[in-house]
């Protein structure tokens, strides 16, 4: 085995362990905030706090981190994940939780959040070439959402199970967050055991260019800007506010929640690795655009279904072709810029599309305090989500990758 696909596995590693420390949190964290005392409103600002940190940390670590070396930049962002765990995990002060949320690195969605995903989409890149780029990407969107499959499963059943133990529910959270603080521990050593190998090729073309892009400036702001609108939507229904919207309208529990979620990762799984394919035949913006709309119009009919069973139904066949934009989307990016932008042109992507979902959870917050409102954050997601996917569709469908120009 070459130290290439060493590092490939590693990345693999990296990305299953995160993944599934922020599918359990996902599943337990407004809970949890509820059983601290906030209310509806507090959770859903604290939650858009998170992003905010996040957007603030990553921007900075994504865009220096093919200059100040790729490595140490994800050790570096593990670690603030361990910091963030360990003070969520042992204290109820408001203050120290809004703290951590906003310094820290935590996923309220169950999905990346900090520098990880950017630096590692530009190792792989560089590893796997443009000939394997998409498979790679999907195969590791596939492991992604396993591990989310798997953690959001375990965190629910693991905090119900702690519950008939005898332990009280704001105890039976907080042993979630303490394995969320071993899991970025756990990270920092598999960083640590990367090579040289996933540092950039050149490290200095991008001195003195803003954000340390150069050539490829003008499309990852324009591509950013479309993200962004695209993460605002998501915003409304990531995976905490849906967990908790589906507690409040139908009573489910932790470890029901825990086993819809599961399903929904497996499913957004096998979604991503199938694209794949489908993109090697009909293009990476197409895939993107025809899988993505008529997820989106499942994800309007959710709230209106009339009991559980339905809307869980449709909530999951929705997310059977949700993902199939992720991996095409992540692949499109590192293919139109140059290798040696690939970091900050994943990074000023991925912050925008921070800064695009930070009000949507403090908005969704104040939607689900009304019983009246409360299904209103699936209907302005899915609608906006099909707004930018016709956006995307119209600016850049005559712009292909490598492998996909004759």
């Amino acid at each position: 085995m070459d130290r290439s696909e060493i590092d490939i596995r590693l990345l693999f590693a990296a990305r299953v362990t995160r993944l599934f420390c922020f599918g359990a949190l996902s599943v337990v964290l407004a809970l949890y905030l509820a059983e601290t005392g906030l209310s509806a409103e507090q959770i859903g600002l604290l939650l858009t706090l998170t992003l905010i940190g996040d957007a603030a940390i990553s921007f900075w670590m994504t865009t220096s981190a093919d200059r100040s070396g790729r490595r140490g930049t994800l050790v570096l962002g593990a670690m603030l994940m361990l910091v963030a765990g360990g003070v969520l995990a042992f204290t109820s002060d408001p203050f120290l939780l809004f703290a951590a949320a906003i310094i820290g690195v935590v996923s309220p969605s169950g999905n990346e959040i900090g520098p990880f995903l950017s630096i590692e989409q530009a190792a792989l890149s560089q590893l796997a070439g443009d000939r394997h780029r998409t498979k790679v990407f999907a195969w590791y969107n596939l492991a992604g959402s396993i591990a989310v499959a798997a953690g959001s499963l375990g965190g629910g059943w693991t905090a119900a199970a702690l519950r008939q133990y005898g332990f009280s529910s704001l105890e039976a959270y907080r042993m979630i967050l303490a394995g969320y603080a071993a899991g970025g521990a756990i990270l920092a050593l598999l960083f640590r055991s990367l090579s040289a190998g996933i540092e950039p090729v050149t490290t200095t073309a991008t001195a003195g260019h803003a954000f340390g892009l150069h050539g490829s400036k003008s499309l990852v702001l324009k591509l950013s800007a479309l993200f962004m609108l695209d993460a605002f939507a998501g915003g409304f229904v990531m995976q905490s506010i849906v967990a908790y919207w589906f507690h409040l309208r139908f009573g489910i529990d932790e470890a029901g929640l825990g086993g819809i979620f599961f399903g929904a990762n497996i499913l957004a799984g096998v979604s991503a690795l199938l694209a794949a394919r489908i993109a090697s035949r009909f293009g990476l913006i197409n895939t993107m655009v025809f899988t993505h709309i008529p997820s989106n119009i499942l994800l309007c009919l959710v709230p209106l279904m009339p009991d559980s069973f339905t809307a869980i139904g449709v909530f999951l066949l929705r997310f059977s072709i949700s993902q199939m934009d992720v991996p095409t989307r992540q692949s499109y990016t590192m293919a139109v810029v140059a290798p040696d932008e690939r970091s900050a042109a994943s990074g000023v992507t991925s912050i925008a599309r921070s800064l695009g979902a930070m009000p949507s959870p403090w908005l969704s917050g104040l939607f689900l305090a009304s019983s009246f409102l409360r299904s209103i954050p699936f209907f302005l997601a899915g609608g906006l989500k099909i707004v930018y996917d016709l956006l995307l569709y119209f600016n850049f469908r005559k712009l292909r990758t490598p492998e996909e120009k004759p």
